[in-house]
C-alpha cells in the first residue's frame, strides 16, 4: 500500500511540474478579466475536465499509437525528453513555456471576444495545461505500467491534477495578490528545476532501454 502512495506521488509531483497550472494563473486572469466570479468558476471547471478528459484519453490510447507508428517507448521517452527538456529550459528563466502557448495566442484571446467553451478549451486546458509534454508524459507512464494497480495510478493521479486545476483556477486572484507575478515566476523556475531532472531522466531511461544498457 505504501509503495502505491509513493507511486501516486511521484506520479502527481510530475504532472504538477509539468503541467504547472500556478503558471497559468496569469494567462487565466488575462483572458477572464471582464467576467465575474461564476463565469470564472465555470471556466475554471471546463477547464479541468477538460485538462482530465484529454490526459485520460491518451493515457489509454497511448499504446495504440505506438503501435500505429512502429514506435517504442524507448524511442518515445528520448523525443519526451527532449520536448520536455525544452520546456524546462523556458520555464527556468520564468517564461511561459512556447512548446505550450505562444505570446500571439495569448494576446488573441485576449483581445477577442470568445465563449466560455472557447476559452475554457483553447488556450487555457489545451495547450497551455495539458500541452504535449502533460501528454508524452501520461502516455510514457500508462505505457511502463505494467500492472492494473499501477495503471489505476497513472488515472488517479490525472483526475487528482485535475482537482488541483480547478482549485488553483478558481482561487487565482488570490493567488495573483499573494505571489504577484514575481512570485509565479519563482514558482514557474522551481517547476522547471524539477521538469529539467525529469527530462534528464527521461531520455538516460530511453537510451538504456533502446541500447539495452
Amino acid at each position: 500500500m505504501i509503495e502505491y502512495i509513493k507511486y501516486f506521488v511521484l506520479l502527481y509531483g510530475g504532472l504538477f511540474a509539468i503541467t504547472n497550472p500556478v503558471g497559468a494563473v496569469p494567462v487565466f486572469l488575462s483572458v477572464t478579466h471582464d467576467l465575474n466570479w461564476n463565469e470564472r468558476r465555470e471556466i475554471a471547471t471546463k477547464t479541468a475536465v477538460t485538462v482530465v478528459v484529454t490526459l485520460i484519453t491518451f493515457a489509454l490510447i497511448g499504446e495504440w499509437i505506438f503501435r500505429f507508428f512502429g514506435s517504442t517507448t524507448d524511442a518515445f521517452a528520448i523525443a519526451g525528453g527532449i520536448l520536455l527538456f525544452k520546456m524546462a529550459m523556458e520555464m527556468l528563466s520564468g517564461k511561459l513555456s512556447t512548446v505550450k502557448i505562444s505570446t500571439e495566442e495569448t494576446e488573441e484571446f485576449s483581445g477577442e471576444v470568445v465563449t466560455l467553451e472557447e476559452v475554457a478549451i483553447i488556450p487555457l486546458a489545451i495547450p497551455l495545461i495539458s500541452g504535449p509534454g502533460a501528454i508524452t508524459t501520461v502516455m510514457l507512464y500508462m505505457a511502463r505500467s505494467g500492472q492494473i494497480s499501477e495503471k489505476l495510478n497513472v488515472i488517479a493521479s490525472i483526475i487528482a491534477i485535475g482537482l488541483t486545476v480547478w482549485l488553483i483556477l478558481c482561487s487565482s486572484n488570490r493567488i495573483q495578490e499573494r505571489l504577484g507575478r514575481v512570485g509565479i515566476k519563482v514558482m514557474t523556475r522551481m517547476m522547471g528545476l524539477i521538469l529539467t531532472s525529469m527530462a534528464v531522466q527521461m531520455i538516460i531511461n530511453g537510451i538504456k532501454g533502446a541500447f539495452g544498457l
